[in-house]
């Protein structure tokens, strides 16, 4: 585990608030069939990987309540076939390890509740956890706004690192750390194994949370486990 602010870590791609809540964000099932409505052939496997990365976190931590913070699924308007499966899949291999399980619901969340319904899972707009507010990340919600909240944690955004050298350009995950309304803002990675995600030092920034991240700091998630890389303006000026 390494720690990102008192009692919040990062766990692989995970968050883990003490004492026993596993964060995790943007898994998007569903994806794979999406690219292959597009003509893009892929193996189907971003399930088993999801599970096989959730499992290595349960034995690093302590869980009794797991949290999706939005986008479960990928599709805006409608519920592909894949998405029906693996989304019941998913939810009930979160219910043999954590005894609560909630989805925050995210922008591509519309047609999630059909599912849900059927193993009875809450979906909510929002969740706290004593001083900490979790939300999804892709609107500003005013309860973050609360004097009692301290820190924030999102997802939406995707946020990757881009490293190059004169031959080649590799993207790593990453979470970032700043702030914002002078609380404390942690934005953690996808889940989503098809893809890396934004890079936060080229591509422009999708989250209303994120206007200016230049004092932000950024751990990347290497295989090693989270490394820090210090902060957005530091790296820029190599």
């Amino acid at each position: 585990m390494f720690k990102l602010h008192n009692n919040i870590y990062a766990v692989e791609m995970g968050i883990f608030v003490k004492p026993n809540t596993l964060i995790i964000s943007d898994l998007h099932l569903g994806y794979e069939e999406m690219l292959a409505g597009k003509g893009t052939l892929v193996p189907r496997f971003q399930l088993i990987d999801i599970i096989n990365r959730i499992e290595s976190m349960l034995k690093k931590i302590p869980t009794k309540r797991i949290v999706i913070n939005g986008d479960l699924k990928h599709e805006f308007g409608s519920i592909l076939r894949t998405e029906w499966r693996d989304i019941l899949k998913f939810v009930d291999y979160c219910s043999q390890h954590a005894k609560e399980v909630i989805i925050i619901k995210g922008n591509h969340d519309v047609a999630l509740e059909p599912i849900t319904k059927k193993r009875n899972i809450k979906i909510v707009k929002n969740l706290k956890i004593k001083d900490i507010f979790i939300a999804h990340g892709d609107v500003i919600d005013e309860e973050a706004l609360t004097k009692s909240i301290k820190t924030i944690i999102i997802g939406h955004e995707h946020p990757a690192i881009g490293l190059k050298d004169k031959h080649r350009y590799e993207k790593y995950k990453c979470f970032l750390k700043g702030t914002w309304k002078n609380k404390t803002l942690i934005v953690q990675p996808s889940m989503n194994p098809l893809t890396e995600g934004t890079d936060i030092l080229r591509e422009p920034l999708l989250s209303p949370y994120l206007k200016n991240i230049g004092n932000f700091e950024v751990f990347a998630v290497a295989k090693t486990g989270v490394l820090p890389f210090g902060k957005v303006k530091q790296i820029t000026q190599f």
